[in-house]
């Protein structure tokens, strides 16, 4: 595959920005990403993260672009392009069948702004633009109230529950199925 090229100029919508990581984001990456919910719904770990695994993943961050299959970006305020609010990204990038899965994560500080939906319809809209994919997927845990209705205000269709579907905190785990298509009307 082809690696994946930074969205020039990044994308926004004048109140989030996704915009490509920086290494002196490491220490405001890992204190959003230690938070509870972070840890609770975005972590497959028992453990809680680590700083050297939060610097660790800007070099894996860097191989998955360069290998066409994710890019990763830094959420953050428009007006505040150094303050982290969170992540963002378009991950499972498969070219064959036009398909792709979109995924984020908050910090405490940035939720309740509406910054994930503003993140999912920037990241559909350029993954349809740019990438040529067909259906962008979406899932969560059945819990996760508030990615259900990030899902949904972003006009993704619930296609059900895949039972079972992955390994996380060293148990199996459910997963809420959402996809969004090109014709889709609410993006």
């Amino acid at each position: 595959m082809a690696e994946l090229r930074y969205p020039d100029p990044p994308l926004t919508d004048g109140t989030v920005l996704l915009r490509p990581w920086h290494p002196a984001d490491a220490r405001q990456r890992f204190e959003a990403f230690s938070d509870e919910l972070c840890q609770r719904f975005s972590s497959p770990r028992l453990e809680p993260t680590t700083e050297p695994e939060v610097a660790a993943a800007f070099a894996r961050n860097e191989q998955e672009r360069l290998a066409g299959t994710a890019l990763n970006l830094a959420i953050v305020p428009a007006d505040d392009p150094e303050r982290i609010w969170g992540a963002a990204s378009v991950y499972d990038v498969d070219p064959v069948h036009a398909r792709a899965a979109v995924g984020y994560w908050l910090a405490p500080w940035a939720r309740g702004r509406g910054a994930a939906t503003r993140t999912v319809r920037l990241l559909a809209s350029w993954t349809f633009g740019t990438l040529a994919v067909q259906r962008l997927e979406l899932t969560c845990a059945p819990d996760n109230a508030a990615s259900i209705r990030v899902a949904e205000r972003c006009g993704f269709t619930r296609e059900g529950v895949l039972r079972s579907h992955l390994r996380f905190k060293e148990t199996r785990r459910d997963t809420v199925m959402f996809s969004l298509l090109p014709s889709d009307s609410a993006r």
